[in-house]
């Protein structure tokens, strides 16, 4: 037997189904919500009595401004803000004062939380044309949402992507940094757009963008380019940069930075070494690797990788060679702490990131040009650098930059060190 349908009548006569009745509640709580909390901050600046020289007040009510619309993560809600008469002087430059709500400022029609998911649909797969339907559905109203207003928004994007290139770096410290080179499609480009990418590791533990390029096939140049203009605004030598075996990105850093260590990504470097070996041989090489790059040291991974070369030289040498010849730099995160091991074998931060803008090329066949790309790849990092989380002991990172040396992934005394 069907289940009934539940259908209400609201108080504008018209009839309405459960599911539509429950989104209107919930834009009905958010709008009384908003509504109480403008009129709360209206009556905070009333209760500062503040007044002039005939003791009138010089804060007070005007009525309320029309309504309008603003978009919410709840959907389309319609406030009617209080209109404030505002008589105070700056004392400093006698100038009038303003009255304006933190909450809901004149300018604003849509939540911050909207407007950051406008790139990442668009980055997931919605072209422009596609937002209306998509987000109307959703929000129960189309009110600012039209191709004209994203593509509005999409201008913003690359102006804040250039301030973010121009921003000052000397008052943060970086002690890890991940580097990757990523490759999408642009539209109107016949080469694909190389976008070089920075992330970092604050002293505090946590992550954020570091820097972010149009880079050429990943090249020395390129690298060292980027590089030299993170020198250039105060960027101090990371401690340790993890990336693949791309040699441009090495190249670069040994001009730029030539006292950080380097670490080899075992992510790339495994994908490497199979791709040297029949696929019959996979699971057992695998295993093999992850016994290097998993041991409880370094003398055991020393150890580990003797043993691949031992199993697999004969037949594989081009493989092994992959391994041996990089060893150093694919055992470096030894030396520092065993909490931050997991985050420094690989550069899983940038991998995952960018998971979602190699998927969008299926749709919209990538960016329409190169500056539109590196201003979505910008947005998207944005956000999702919110839900970072710090590394794993954060409170070791600043004892790595101040010096202190660890082996095996142990805090020692810097003369008992030992060689590995």
């Amino acid at each position: 037997m069907a289940r009934p349908v539940l259908t209400v009548v609201a108080e504008d006569g018209a009839r309405r189904e459960g599911v539509s009745l429950l989104d209107d509640i919930v834009r009905e709580g958010a709008r009384r919500m908003l509504a109480a909390a403008l009129e709360a901050e209206v009556d905070a600046a009333e209760l500062a009595d503040e007044r002039d020289d005939r003791g009138r007040r010089l804060v007070v009510r005007n009525g309320h401004a029309q309504p309008r619309q603003v978009m919410t993560a709840a959907g389309a809600v319609e406030v009617t803000a209080p209109r404030v008469n505002d008589k105070r002087v700056d004392g400093e430059t006698g100038q009038r004062k303003r009255f304006q709500s933190v909450i809901l400022p004149p300018w604003c029609r849509k939540s911050p939380k909207v407007a950051e998911v406008l790139p990442l649909l668009y980055l997931h797969g919605l072209s422009t044309g596609d937002f209306v339907p998509a987000l109307e559905s959703f929000l129960g109203s189309a009110a600012g949402l039209s191709s004209a207003t994203i593509t509005r928004l999409s201008k913003q994007w690359v102006d804040d992507y250039h301030a973010f290139c121009a921003r000052d770096l000397s008052q943060v410290d970086y002690v890890y940094v991940w580097a990757d080179g990523v490759h999408i499609n642009v539209r109107l480009d016949e080469d694909k757009l190389c976008l070089l990418v920075i992330v970092g590791v604050r002293a505090d533990g946590t992550k954020e963008l570091v820097a972010l390029a149009d880079g050429y096939r990943e090249s020395t140049g390129s690298w060292a380019d980027l590089l030299r203009d993170c020198a250039r605004r105060g960027m101090r030598a990371p401690m340790l940069a993890v990336g693949d075996g791309a040699l441009g990105f090495w190249a670069g850093l040994r001009e730029v930075f030539p006292d950080t260590r380097h670490q080899r990504d075992w992510v790339h470097k495994v994908a490497n070494v199979l791709a040297a070996m029949p696929k019959s041989a996979h699971p057992g090489a695998k295993a093999a690797l992850a016994e290097v790059y998993n041991a409880e040291d370094k003398r055991h991974a020393r150890t580990a990788a003797k043993r691949f070369a031992d199993v697999y030289g004969a037949k594989f040498p081009k493989a092994v060679k992959k391994v041996v010849d990089d060893l150093d730099e694919l055992l470096a995160f030894y030396d520092f702490p065993a909490d931050h091991w997991i985050h420094l074998r690989t550069s899983n931060p940038i991998e995952s990131t960018f998971a979602t803008l190699r998927h969008r090329t299926r749709v919209t066949k990538g960016p329409g040009s190169r500056a539109a790309g590196l201003a979505m790849a910008f947005k998207l990092i944005e956000s999702a650098q919110q839900r970072w989380r710090a590394v794993n002991a954060p409170h070791l990172v600043a004892l790595v930059r101040a010096g202190a040396r660890f082996q095996d992934g142990v805090l020692v005394e810097r003369g008992e060190v030992q060689a590995a």
